[in-house]
């Protein structure tokens, strides 16, 4: 069961169409917009509240006596566009080699999932660390170009620490859904078949391409928050020749 790259929406329902693909033509699947609404304000209890409530009221400093607040010059869209593009291609580039290559080797051989699960969370540890430290890259220059987008800035560096832990639950089940799919693979298959392998690994890289730019969006916004007006906003780019 091969299955198609599609680029993720704010909410992430591509991801999510492709575990319900995954689980088979009676899974259901609810509403992401929906969901998402209902369980950010489960999230939010009152100290979260109060932290972006700050972050939201954060108050602007008065004009300056030439009448605007001061702000940088330079235009960091350019850098910080391609800097995005380049931790995209890289975290992409290893999710291909680490799928290609899951269950090829003589100890991987005939253990079941383990290693293609093993594989999978590193893949996790690895988008988790590079888009942490980019999502803090961008957050910094955001902050330093005005004192609108210091409280855009500070907004997300409170969403962060309020829904990344729950971000972090939820794509913890990711794994366990690919397991239930290659089991019921190997048992459709039987034990001395093993041409589903190949297209079970084409899923796993399509799986995780999906979790990358779900990963991405709160970077992507921040990017946007940079971008000039008349510039082209960015397009995922092809994996280059550099390992995470």
């Amino acid at each position: 069961m091969a299955l198609t790259t599609v680029r993720t929406g704010l909410t992430g329902a591509a991801l999510v169409r492709l575990l319900a693909g995954l689980a088979g033509p009676r899974a259901q699947v609810r509403d992401s917009r929906d969901a998402f609404a209902d369980r950010l304000s489960q999230w939010l209890g009152w100290t979260e509240a109060i932290s972006l409530s700050a972050a939201l009221e954060r108050p602007l400093p008065a004009p300056s006596a030439a009448g605007a607040p001061s702000t940088t010059t330079d235009d960091p869209w350019p850098q910080e566009q391609a800097e995005v593009e380049r931790v995209r291609a890289v975290l992409a580039h290893g999710h291909a080699r680490e799928a290609a290559a899951a269950g090829r080797s003589t100890f991987e051989q005939g253990i079941g999932f383990s290693p293609y699960r093993q594989r999978y969370l590193a893949r996790q540890q690895a988008m988790e660390m590079a888009i942490g430290l980019l999502r803090e890259r961008l957050r910094a220059v955001v902050a330093a170009r005005s004192p609108e987008l210091a409280r855009l800035a500070a907004v997300d560096a409170v969403m962060a620490r309020t829904l990344g832990p729950h971000e972090d639950r939820l794509l913890a089940g990711v794994a366990p859904m690919l397991e239930k799919h290659f089991r019921r693979l190997a048992e459709a298959h039987g034990a001395d078949d093993e041409r589903w392998l190949e297209p079970f690994r084409q899923d796993l890289h399509t799986v995780l391409l999906a979790e990358l730019e779900l990963r991405l969006q709160p970077a992507l916004a921040l990017l946007e928050a940079l971008r000039p007006p008349g510039a082209l906003a960015p397009t995922a780019a092809t994996p280059g020749n550099k390992d995470a």
